[in-house]
C-alpha cells in the first residue's frame, strides 16, 4: 500500500524535481504525493518555477512521472491551472509515464486506436528515449523587446507622503515577459529608494494582465519589492482571471493578496493594515540604501501638511 506524502516544503520537493541540463529535460515525480488543497498545489508549482528560474533557461522538455498520486476535489482547479501555465510558459514538449500495471496494459490495448494517448508512456525508459528524438526549440537567450519606457511609465507613480502610500497605476499594462517585469519593478524601486523609508503600496490592476511567461519573474520581483520597501500592499479592480492567478500564488505563501473592487476599498484595507502595525520601522536597512546617501532625511513624524508628490521624468 502506498504511503502518501502531504509535505510540500522545498526540501521535501527538491528530490522530485530533477534538471537534466545536458538533455534539456526537467523530470518531475508526482508518485506518492497527496494534494489536499490549493496551497499544496501552489507550493509544488512554485518550487518548480523557482528551480527553473535558477537555471536562467526559459524552455525545457518535461518528463513527468504520474504513477499513483492523489488530488482532492478542492485542489483540482489550481492543479489544472498551474499545470497549464507552466506548460505554456516553459514547455517545449511534455510527456508522462506511468508504470502501474493497469496503465501499462491500457496503453498496450489502446495502441493504434483513436483512444491512444500520444504523450503517455509505460516506463521512464521509453519516455526518455522518445524525448531524445525531439528537437529543441530553444533559441539564443531571448533579448526581449521592452514594451514600456521609463519616461512615460514613471508618470504612473504617485507618492502620498502624508499617508505613507506609494501608488502604482498598472491599468492596461500587460507583462508579456521577464523584461517587462524587471523594467517596471526597477523603476518602482528606484522611485521609492531615495525616501529611505517604507511605504504602503497601492496598485490599480484595471485591465492588467500577467502572461504565463512572466509569472516566475513577477513573483520573484514582487516578493523582493515587498520585503525590501513595503509595509504592506493592496490591489484593486483586477479582472477575474488575473485575480484568480494572484490568489492562487499568494495562497501557497500563506499571504493575503488584499484585493478589493475599488480604490476606496483598497485604501480602507491599507488603513486596517496600518492599525495592525503599531510603530512600524519605517527606515530601510543599509543594504537598500547602497546607491544613495546613507544619511536619512531629517524628519521626525511625517510632515502632516506636505502635499501629494507626483514623480515626473528625471526626478
Amino acid at each position: 500500500m502506498t504511503t502518501y506524502s502531504d509535505t510540500f516544503t522545498a526540501d521535501a520537493l527538491d528530490p522530485r524535481i530533477t534538471i537534466h541540463e545536458a538533455l534539456l529535460i526537467v523530470e518531475i515525480t508526482f508518485t506518492g504525493l497527496y494534494f489536499h488543497t490549493t496551497a499544496d498545489v501552489n507550493a509544488f508549482y512554485d518550487r518548480i518555477e523557482e528551480r527553473l528560474l535558477e537555471t536562467g533557461e526559459p524552455l525545457w522538455f518535461f518528463m513527468v512521472n504520474t504513477q499513483d498520486y492523489r488530488i482532492d476535489g478542492d485542489a483540482w482547479f489550481a492543479f489544472t491551472r498551474r499545470g497549464r501555465d507552466l506548460s505554456e510558459a516553459h514547455s517545449m514538449a511534455t510527456i508522462r509515464f506511468d508504470a502501474d500495471p493497469d496503465t501499462v496494459a491500457q496503453i498496450e490495448r489502446n495502441k493504434g486506436t483513436d483512444r491512444a494517448v500520444s504523450n503517455l508512456f509505460p516506463s521512464r525508459v521509453t519516455a526518455l528515449e522518445h524525448l531524445k528524438t525531439r528537437q529543441s526549440t530553444r533559441l539564443a537567450r531571448p533579448n526581449h523587446i521592452p514594451n514600456y519606457h521609463k519616461a512615460d511609465f514613471v508618470q504612473r507613480f504617485h507618492q502620498d507622503v502624508e499617508n505613507d502610500i506609494f501608488e502604482v497605476d498598472l491599468s492596461g499594462v500587460t507583462f508579456e515577459h521577464s523584461r517587462d517585469v524587471n523594467d517596471i519593478h526597477n523603476w518602482i524601486e528606484e522611485a521609492m529608494r531615495p525616501s529611505h523609508h517604507r511605504w504602503y503600496l497601492l496598485y490599480n490592476y484595471t485591465g492588467t494582465r500577467i502572461d504565463p511567461a512572466a509569472w516566475v519573474q513577477f513573483t520573484a520581483r514582487n516578493q523582493h519589492l515587498n520585503a525590501s520597501y513595503a509595509l504592506g500592499a493592496a490591489r484593486y479592480a483586477p479582472d477575474s482571471e488575473t485575480e484568480a492567478d494572484i490568489r492562487l500564488r499568494y495562497e501557497a505563501k500563506d499571504m493575503r493578496p488584499n484585493i478589493r473592487n475599488t480604490r476606496a476599498e483598497a485604501i480602507e484595507r491599507i488603513e486596517e493594515m496600518r492599525a495592525a502595525q503599531p510603530a512600524p520601522d519605517m527606515e530601510l536597512g543599509p543594504a537598500m540604501q547602497s546607491d544613495v546617501s546613507r544619511k536619512p532625511p531629517s524628519r521626525g513624524r511625517r510632515y502632516a501638511h506636505r502635499p501629494t508628490i507626483r514623480i515626473m521624468p528625471g526626478d
